[in-house]
């Protein structure tokens, strides 16, 4: 990754200031100043791609960094990326992490069978009976159910599923992966009830399975 970054003069990414201070970091032997940065994130809308990814028009390379994940998924990179195949502009996936995969490799939940469902509804009666779909479509199909919270509704989402989940239901809360404060624990429901915890809004994954 190093090698290809080294040969990259155009970045877009979810905030500037982190992306200059990760590159940095590299100790790439390369001048920050000279490269460009341009935003993408959940706000750009599809006028915006058009400017920013015009360099890839006059056959320049453009990496696409992720704030805290893996470019386009879940990540607003997956715009640049559609951009680039629209103009038939190779697209090279580099080797990154991704919480999401970690999250279920560390799960112990089912590999060959899962869904990623991104951010469930902020409406507290939407999200309450879409914790029940999840939870009839893991018991069904026998399918890992994935999804994720913004950080500071992480504790009222924890509550939501040991409240309406069925006893035997398992979930898994992946808690900062690969942070300081990381913390991977799954449990049936009935184990959760009887802890007390408290997610500290750190970004976290969620996942159901029934067996």
């Amino acid at each position: 990754m190093k090698e290809v970054m080294k040969t990259i003069e155009y970045f877009l990414t979810e905030n500037v200031r982190t992306a200059r201070r990760f590159i940095s970091s590299l100790h790439l032997d390369i001048t920050i100043e000279e490269l460009h940065f341009e935003l993408l994130d959940k706000n750009t809308v599809a006028v915006q791609i058009e400017v920013v990814c015009a360099p890839l028009l006059a056959g320049k390379d453009i990496g696409v960094m992720s704030e805290a994940g893996c470019p386009g998924i879940a990540d607003p990179g997956h715009l640049a990326v559609a951009f680039a195949h629209r103009h038939d502009v190779e697209v090279i996936p580099l080797v990154g992490p991704s919480s999401i995969f970690m999250a279920l490799m560390a799960s112990g939940f089912n590999g060959q069978s899962f869904t990623f469902h991104g951010y469930l509804p902020i409406d507290k009666e939407q999200r309450k009976q879409k914790i029940r779909e999840l939870e009839t479509s893991a018991h069904q199909l026998r399918q890992t159910q994935i999804f994720m919270e913004t950080p500071y509704r992480n504790d009222q989402l924890l509550k939501d599923l040991i409240s309406i989940c069925k006893p035997d239901t398992r979930l898994c809360v992946a808690r900062d992966i690969s942070g300081a404060n990381q913390f991977i624990s799954t449990k049936s429901i009935k184990d959760w009830r009887k802890i007390s915890m408290a997610l500290h809004k750190l970004p976290c994954i969620f996942l159901l399975y029934t067996s």
